[in-house]
């Protein structure tokens, strides 16, 4: 089989990254609270039992996890955007006591680096237009 012939089989939907986290009003104050994220649902196999959940915001898709074994702490997503500068100033207006990030720029483009409370990281870049690098 070659490769059109495999694509014509396998269609991605979509690739979710999970996080680790450890305490859920930590992860609502950040995920929900500061970033903007939606909380889409909840899973607990029992009252009591670790949180499985997702949060979204656009096309940003997140699952976190109280499970052990789910994910690594200090794990990192890169996430594609257009808007960056937008988002770098609706989080600056924000009352978030922990987190006062910078936007950077690079060869790659404008920059903006998320730490939340569990050492996960998302890394958010809007590229550079076609054919202009710095």
């Amino acid at each position: 089989m070659n490769a059109s012939q495999e694509s014509a089989e396998i269609t991605v939907r979509r690739a979710v990254p999970v996080f680790r986290i450890f305490d859920v009003p930590k992860a609502h104050d950040f995920y929900v609270g500061y970033l903007g994220c939606a909380i889409d649902w909840e899973h607990r196999f029992e009252p009591g039992m670790p949180l499985y959940t997702q949060v979204s915001r656009g096309g940003l898709v997140l699952h976190l996890s109280e499970h052990h074994g789910d994910a690594t702490p200090g794990s990192a997503v890169h996430v594609e955007l257009t808007g960056v500068r937008a988002l770098h100033a609706e989080l600056a207006a924000k009352d978030y006591p922990y987190l006062r990030p910078g936007l950077e720029e690079d060869e790659f483009g404008a920059g903006l680096l998320l730490t939340d409370p569990f050492g996960n990281r998302l890394r958010f870049n809007e590229p550079h237009p076609e054919g202009q690098r710095n």
